[in-house]
């Protein structure tokens, strides 16, 4: 009977985490390729009816990036035409199909272990289906754990999608470690202007079977997921949406309680007197806040560190790289915590202004030590300030704003614009990175260091004022508060 009164919080747990399950492929399929792009890079140069380049190697090691901006376009038509439930569960067989077909990229088709162009183009048709899934995993995930959370601990909940993201990213550092084990990556060798060759004596294992192994731990948690998601509910809301409010308040009832789930059943029906309303019904603003959300959660930079701090504790001149890349990823993992139990009771803009103001601080200080002799930890702390700045503010939180900021009859096409433009500038921002951080106004000179880190450090004030001034503050509001909200503006 207390179960009935006040709701079943280890149901609402339960749910909540197979859906973040999600996140955590969605960070583990996006950083899969940091340690297999070297053998396949091998392997491709091994053609021999064309010659595989820099460029070439470039789109291959961000083609998955494609898929994304593809998922999360879609996903605004699969969550309202299919349901959240059913668009995960296609998210997860893509994931599923992705990691089999990029571990053996020749079935059906070409002779294993040949590369050829031909199966260089499928291999990138499978990367693109991972991202696809990806996207759709990004957009629906938090949108899915923000409709059947309460609204009390709502943010708490989506901000767990993110510590799953960054969680995914770690396990698969360790399975590519683990699987690469006493094998060793090859030495690739510049030989001409973006052509290179594999150096003699590099692992041949590595070139013919590493980078399948590493791809193919996928399938595991891809396929766990796709069958996990089976035996969640869909979300009340979107079942209010449909007509089938029995069901919308069963599920409801087992989250909240019997007697709060028809006071939020009423709210929610009327919320979603017209089903589905044009994109505009609740002004420009509406549209705008979510897109420049999602466009500063990347603008300020972050992925060109994540996706590069190998590349740039590197180039400070640190000993050990990997072993600094691995203790900021623990730093990231224990910042995002900060956001996850503090997001409720200090409100999202205060997180979100602060981390934009360390992220500030951490970028300046990158941009005016970086190279200069003596001052190697001060540069490695700044960064490390402004990743940890990152985690505790905009990683969870921008989530959390597109599940919550929009109305309820408009919710899946705007989250869907929303996260494609994420994908869009994340995709700017990774492929500028690299040129503009080895930019010279004369040769030898550090110019492009500072005017990268200078650039991110603008920025990041930007995305402060613009919180600070146009955000509404979305703490301890229902979803369907947001449908009032916005009549307001």
């Amino acid at each position: 009977m207390q179960q009935t009164e006040t709701g079943s919080r280890s149901y609402l747990i339960s749910i909540v985490m197979v859906a973040v399950l999600g996140g955590l492929l969605f960070g583990y399929d996006t950083a899969v390729i940091s340690g297999a792009e070297k053998g396949l890079q091998a392997f491709f140069m091994g053609a021999k009816d064309f010659t595989y380049t820099d460029g070439m190697h470039g789109f291959t090691s961000a083609s998955a990036l494609i898929g994304c901006i593809i998922g999360s376009a879609i996903s605004g038509f699969l969550a309202t035409s299919l349901g959240r439930k059913k668009s995960l569960i296609i998210a997860g067989l893509l994931f599923f199909i992705s990691a089999l077909g990029s571990m053996e990229p020749e079935f059906l088709f070409f002779n294993h272990g040949e590369p050829t162009y031909s199966l260089l183009i499928m291999f990138n048709i499978y990367r693109v289906i991972g991202g696809i899934g990806v996207g759709l995993a990004s957009a629906i995930c938090p949108m899915y754990i923000g409709e059947v959370a309460p609204s009390n601990i709502r943010g708490m909940l989506v901000s767990w999608n993110q510590f799953a993201i960054i969680f995914g990213q770690l396990v698969v550092y360790f399975v590519n470690f683990f699987i690469l084990g006493e094998h060793t990556n090859p030495v690739i060798e510049q030989i001409g202007q973006g052509v290179n060759a594999v150096a003699p004596g590099s692992d041949p294992w590595t070139i013919s079977t590493g980078w399948r192994y590493m791809f193919g731990s996928e399938a595991v948690p891809a396929g766990l997921f796709a069958l996990l998601i089976c035996f969640v509910p869909e979300t009340p809301r979107y079942l209010v949406s449909i007509g089938q409010d029995q069901k919308a308040l069963g599920i409801l009832s087992k989250i909240n309680g019997s007697s709060k789930a028809a006071v939020i059943l009423q709210d929610i029906k009327d919320t979603m007197v017209v089903k589905t309303e044009k994109l505009l019904t609740y002004g420009v603003m509406c549209i705008f806040i979510g897109i420049m959300l999602s466009v500063f959660q990347q603008a300020v930079g972050i992925n060109a560190v994540l996706y590069y701090a190998p590349r740039i504790f590197g180039d400070m001149g640190m000993d050990n790289p990997m072993m600094i890349t691995v203790f900021m990823g623990v730093i990231n993992i224990l910042f995002t915590l900060v956001a996850i139990f503090t997001v409720e009771k200090w409100g999202r803009k205060p997180l979100l202004i602060y981390g934009s103001l360390g992220m500030a601080f951490g970028a300046f200080g990158v941009a005016l030590t970086f190279g200069h002799a003596g001052l190697e930890l001060v540069t490695a702390a700044s960064l490390l300030i402004y990743s940890a700045s990152f985690m505790f503010s905009w990683g969870p939180i921008c989530w959390v704003l597109i599940a919550e900021i929009f109305p309820n009859t408009i919710r899946g096409a705007a989250v869907a614009i929303a996260v494609a433009f994420q994908w869009i500038s994340n995709f700017i921002v990774s492929s500028s990175f690299v040129p503009m951080f080895n930019m010279h106004l004369t040769e030898g000179d550090d110019f492009g260091h500072w005017f990268t880190y200078g650039l991110y450090g603008i920025l990041c004030v930007v995305a402060a004022i613009f919180v600070w001034k146009l955000v509404p503050e979305t703490k301890g509001k229902t979803l369907e508060d947001m449908t009032r909200l916005w009549k307001k503006e």
